[in-house]
């Protein structure tokens, strides 16, 4: 078996297991990567915007 494949398997894994385990604090995990992704890509808007508008 590849390490890579390994290593795919045993992080879904531990996926599944915190979400059955876990529920509440992974929807708080998730809801945190998506307000910083959200936030970075505002961020990259407002860089593209301003150099434009410049």
């Amino acid at each position: 078996m590849d390490v890579k494949k390994v290593l795919i398997l045993t992080g879904a894994a531990l996926l599944v297991f915190f979400l059955v385990t876990q529920p509440v604090q992974s929807a708080g995990i998730v809801n945190s990567i998506i307000t910083t992704l959200r936030e970075g890509a505002e961020a990259v808007i407002t860089f593209v915007q301003t150099v434009f508008k410049g």
